[in-house]
């Protein structure tokens, strides 16, 4: 059971980093307390990762042949990574990080699965690009109907309010049932457990890391890169939660940074191109890049430590 420790890690990072993803919007538009937010995602990501996290478990499973020992490696390189840019602010990709990792250790083997990993790159490069088209579609189709319902100021609040909290909880489903791949498919590639039990654990560990989510990496994600009124920030966390869970079928974990991210920069194409920082998005873009491959380097370097023979003189 010890062998989980790194995988738990690897959870808990995710969940501390990707919540913000979710409910940060609505944190820092102050439509919801921060408390409710951690409470809603860590109970909806569990039902997600349970319920519908078992398609992204076996893509990430059959990307190259693992050990119980080269499990715990890729997982433990991908975690660091994690919290190292986490702690730094920057929304990097656990999905890039766990990838990296097993691509990483994929080479170690010279086993990898080519036509996976290419799968599952092109969807990183989609994620961004697709989730910036529906919030285009989100904002000013929700605009169009919002504007129909002709309802006063207090109504108004606490219908945005309310539509906050449901997109959010939607959010956390889509990043469970998304993201749990990257917490433990590698426990089930190894044959170490099933699918079911691997989406359970990586479901309660991401829920830990969403009780202690970081306020700094949402706030570089909703504050410093574009700011966002509550109705801009229900359609970043719908536009969000939508691409998530689109990927979801197809069974490709993706980055819930790079989707909120590509969300936050569509309703920035409709509001005004200029409200865009482009030096947040110039850190934001650099971080992403050196995620798979500090995440790959890591990965080679544990395992090479961990084969390392020392010889103690007579």
């Amino acid at each position: 059971m010890s062998a989980l420790l790194s995988g738990i890690f690897l959870g808990w990072s995710l969940g501390y980093h990707d919540a913000a993803n979710v409910f940060g919007s609505a944190v820092s538009s102050r439509m919801l307390k921060f408390s409710t937010a951690a409470l809603l995602a860590s109970a909806f990501v569990l039902i997600g990762a349970v319920l519908e996290g078992n398609a992204g478990i076996e893509t990430l499973a059959g990307l190259t042949h693992l050990n119980l020992g080269l499990a715990v490696v890729c997982s433990l390189g991908a975690a660091i990574t994690v919290t190292i840019m986490t702690t730094i602010g920057l929304p990097v990709s656990t999905s890039q990080a766990a990838v990296g990792a097993i691509i990483g250790i994929g080479f170690f083997n010279r086993q990898l699965n080519l036509t996976g990993i290419g799968k599952v790159v092109a969807c990183w490069f989609g994620t961004p690009v697709g989730a910036a088209f529906i919030a285009i579609l989100v904002y000013r189709g929700l605009g169009s109907l919002y504007n129909r319902l002709g309802v006063n100021l207090f109504q108004s609040d606490v219908l945005v309010r309310l539509c906050l909290i449901a997109a959010g909880s939607y959010g956390a489903y889509a990043l469970g049932a998304n993201n749990v791949a990257n917490v433990t498919a590698v426990f089930v590639g190894a044959g170490f457990m099933s699918s079911f039990s691997a989406a359970l654990i990586g479901g309660l560990s991401i829920g830990l890391g969403c009780l202690t989510f970081s306020r700094k990496v949402a706030a570089t994600v909703t504050r410093k890169l574009v700011r966002l009124d509550a109705f801009s920030a229900l359609v970043v966390v719908l536009a969000e939660a939508i691409t998530m869970h689109a990927y979801t079928f197809v069974g490709v974990p993706v980055s819930a940074s790079q989707a909120v991210v590509g969300a936050v920069l569509g309703v920035g194409i409709v509001k005004g191109i200029n409200t865009i920082r482009r030096r947040t998005l110039v850190n934001i873009l650099l971080g992403w890049f050196l995620t798979p491959v500090v995440a790959c380097f890591l990965a080679l370097a544990i395992n090479s430590v961990a084969h390392m023979h020392y010889v103690v003189p007579k």
